[in-house]
């Protein structure tokens, strides 16, 4: 068995998946930019957990951009065991995509197209990709269960825009080069570990600290919300799974149960001993007001399906919390 390629190893997601590989026995590469777009120092520390459950020679770690399409194209050159890739590094995030658009074609755009290059160049030695897309390319709907034969050409914002561009491009290499490439689009990803840009993380900060929290759209807001480690389990079936023959699929993985806004903040309230006080905002520009994921193909074609409701992955979220910055606020 070769050796499999995780991009953003030290984000939030591809820091569990690293972990789920290593307990099976995978040789894993991580490779990461640790840019700060949040605290570098949360980055470090998945980084340091996983490299304190793997020897040296079942893990490593490269830090290179994936925008400097040289550099990822030399990674796989000097590592011919490479046989598989997640590739889940990217710029994260819908409100600050706003502010530093660039931010995200060079990381989005640019950087998954220097991973499909590299790929394509490996002349057949990668058997399957696995790559991160987003619930965000539905767009703004409230009409029910998204489903991967949807209409997605009008994304409500630009890192919506630029995964969307990351599904039309993985397609042509796919069929031009015979390439076998999955996409993943994830429903509202949370857990321990987790990114602070995320509600679950800022209203925990916040109600700890003794600060009011934001609801935007007045709270009435719907989210598919799908716990860390099932969308690990989700991730490793499809890599395990390449289409025969090759080619591009596109798969939702969520946890087909939208749950409201309000109802996270009662169960975090209840965990934390803490009653949060409420500010209602409107809706932010780019934010969508449901999400809410069909799963029927994920379930046929992989046997997967998400095990852990809001409640149980919140405590374990805040279990961690308490373990990683005691009671107080956390400062990433």
């Amino acid at each position: 068995m070769g050796r499999v390629l995780v991009t953003g190893a030290a984000g939030f997601i591809g820091a569990h998946l690293c972990q789920a590989l290593l307990a099976r026995g995978e040789t894993v590469l991580g490779l990461d930019n640790f840019n700060a777009y949040y605290d570098p120092a949360l980055k470090q520390a998945r980084l340091a957990a996983l490299t304190g459950q793997a020897p040296a020679e079942q893990f490593q770690m490269a830090r290179l951009d994936l925008a400097d399409h040289e550099a990822v194209l030399a990674l796989l050159r000097a590592n011919p065991d490479i046989d598989r890739v997640a590739h889940l590094g990217a710029q994260a995030g819908v409100r600050w995509s706003l502010e530093a658009p660039f931010a995200y074609t060079a990381s989005n755009v640019t950087g998954h197209l220097s991973v499909l290059e590299a790929v394509r160049r490996a002349e057949g030695r990668i058997r399957h990709v696995v790559y991160a897309s987003t619930s965000s390319v539905y767009g703004s709907r409230t009409d029910g269960a998204f489903r991967e034969t949807d209409r997605v050409d009008r994304p409500a914002s630009l890192y919506a825009a630029t995964k969307l561009a990351d599904e039309v491009m993985s397609s042509a290499y796919a069929d031009l080069f015979g390439l076998s490439l999955t996409g993943l689009r994830f429903f509202t990803v949370y857990g321990p570990w987790g990114r602070p840009d995320m509600a679950y993380w800022l209203f925990t900060e916040a109600m700890l600290a003794g600060r009011p929290i934001q609801l935007f759209n007045e709270g009435r807001m719907l989210r598919d919300f799908t716990y860390v480690d099932d969308i690990v389990q989700g991730v490793m079936a499809a890599l395990d799974n390449p289409a025969p023959g090759g080619g591009h699929r596109l798969y939702n993985i969520g946890n087909n149960r939208p749950e409201q806004l309000l109802d996270l903040v009662a169960i975090l309230e209840e965990l934390l001993g803490v009653q949060a006080t409420r500010v209602l905002k409107p809706m932010q520009p780019g934010d969508v007001p449901a999400t809410f994921a069909d799963i029927s193909a994920m379930r046929q074609d992989f046997g997967w399906a998400p095990t852990t409701d809001l409640r149980t992955g919140l405590t374990r979220f805040v279990t961690w919390w308490r373990a990683y910055f005691g009671d107080g606020p956390g400062k990433a």
